[in-house]
């Protein structure tokens, strides 16, 4: 039963704390769009999409107007396009233009699923998929590609791993006259999720529904402000607070979820309750963990502050809503949060900081501008280093990293809008890790990945 101050105090989250629903996203299946023919798939995954998500978009504003909250982006995600591109052979980039097509004709911000799933090796169609990613990229403005290296279960594909070091450093070098744009719609996963409605990384899984909803919400301007009335509390009060939170605005998108799902007529998968920063001030997930008592984000004392959120957050999140799913706790995204942006300008936060964070939280390394110096094998170290990360913790890591041609340290890149802007951060580009990645093959699973 609502009462007159949780509707105004709802009514605050929304005008005053940047409270949000980030992402109504449809999932949906192309398996069924597998033809022989790349041209006639082209034209089944076109008519399907546009059928399916012809009325997303004006559903996702009617909702916006009927309860008074903001529906950032509406999106869609497809099966892994590599499997299409196995039944059809072909120029795999004839899928990305067709996807722009349709993601033109819906209205839609993003289509993420050009993807391949490669963690214990590549099957037909696959690196087909992955070395037209860069060209793919720079040919579109809507697709947002992903690639899964590595898992608990299987190890990591360091075959796989060396040729993503080539693929974002080809994809940043092809769209350098847009400051590199083309990495930021590309993500390398460990352990990645089927039900992820947030990009780059959202995909279609093959053991989704037909058609299907999901919500990602958002959020940090609304924990920070819950925070500041809390100045002096114990860090057992501050994860308490956290936790209410949480479930307030974890209800919000279980309730758009469920509306959509109604009026869609497909089934509602799950909400993702990610707290997701953007540029915005008071919209940072860097100053919730500076409201706790830290002097600036990247300060000694950071992961254990984002441990924390992280499981306070979730803690509190799935009370709220019957599916829970996707990454779901805390992102850290550089350039998309203002307050890791001022500690990166600064120095404060360094990619090894970042890197310790990644363990507790819910993604990676995300978002990180590096010298346009950077080598493709530099490129793969990190991301091998991530994925190392997530298949010991049986956890979702994933690396978008941006390589700025022609920058130096210290200089900038701009993306606009949610994607942001970020310094050129400082990498161990004097010292190779070459040899080790040009080794190959696999790195074993761990041996909690035997737990039948």
């Amino acid at each position: 039963m609502l009462n007159i101050h949780d509707i105004m105090e709802t009514i605050t989250m929304i005008q005053e704390e940047n409270l949000d629903i980030r992402t109504i996203t449809m999932g949906i299946s192309l398996l069924d769009c597998a033809d022989s023919d790349i041209k006639r798939s082209c034209e089944k995954v076109y008519e399907k999409i546009t059928r399916n998500a012809a009325h997303l978009v004006s559903t996702g504003e009617d909702i916006e107007k009927l309860y008074g909250i903001p529906i950032i982006n509406k999106r869609i995600s497809v099966t892994p396009i590599a499997m299409l591109a196995a039944a059809s052979g072909g120029d795999p980039v004839e899928y990305a233009k067709t996807l722009e097509r349709a993601a033109r004709t819906v209205g839609v911000n993003f289509i993420g699923g050009y993807s391949a799933l490669v963690h214990k090796g590549f099957s037909a169609g696959d690196r087909a998929l992955i070395e037209s990613i860069p060209e793919a990229l720079a040919v579109t403005d809507h697709i947002c590609s992903s690639v899964n290296i590595g898992s608990t279960k299987a190890g990591i594909n360091m075959d796989a791993v060396a040729l993503m070091g080539k693929v974002v450093r080809e994809a940043a070098e092809r769209t350098k006259d847009r400051d590199c744009i083309g990495c930021a719609k590309l993500v390398v996963f460990c352990n990645a999720p089927e039900d992820n409605p947030f990009m780059a990384g959202a995909f279609h899984g093959v053991g989704e529904p037909d058609c299907v909803i999901h919500v990602g919400v958002s959020g940090p301007g609304v924990v920070r402000s819950a925070l500041t009335k809390c100045p002096d509390g114990d860090l057992t009060e501050v994860a308490d607070i956290i936790k209410r939170t949480a479930f307030k605005i974890t209800r919000m998108g279980q309730l758009v979820g469920s509306e959509a799902s109604k009026r869609l007529g497909v089934p509602f998968g799950i909400v993702d309750l990610s707290l997701a920063p953007t540029p915005a001030v008071g919209d940072s997930v860097a100053h919730i963990l500076e409201e706790m008592g830290l002097e600036i984000c990247g300060t000694h004392g950071t992961t254990a502050a984002l441990a924390l959120l992280n499981d306070a957050v979730k803690k509190g999140g799935v009370m709220a809503s019957s599916h829970v799913g996707g990454l779901s706790g805390a992102f850290i995204p550089v350039t998309e949060d203002a307050g890791m942006i001022d500690a990166a300008r600064s120095g404060d936060l360094s990619i090894e900081k970042l890197e310790a964070m990644t363990a507790v939280c819910s993604v990676g390394l995300d978002m990180i501008v590096s010298p346009g110096e950077t080598t493709a094998e530099t490129i793969s170290a990190i991301i091998a280093d991530e994925a190392a990360i997530g298949m010991v913790n049986s956890k979702t890591t994933a690396v978008r990293v941006i390589p700025a041609i022609g920058k130096k340290v210290g200089e900038e890149l701009s993306f606009g809008g949610l994607l942001g802007s970020g310094p050129v951060m400082p990498l161990h580009n004097d010292r190779s890790s070459a040899k080790f990645i040009h080794r190959g093959g696999r790195i074993p699973a761990p041996m909690q990945s035997l737990k039948n």
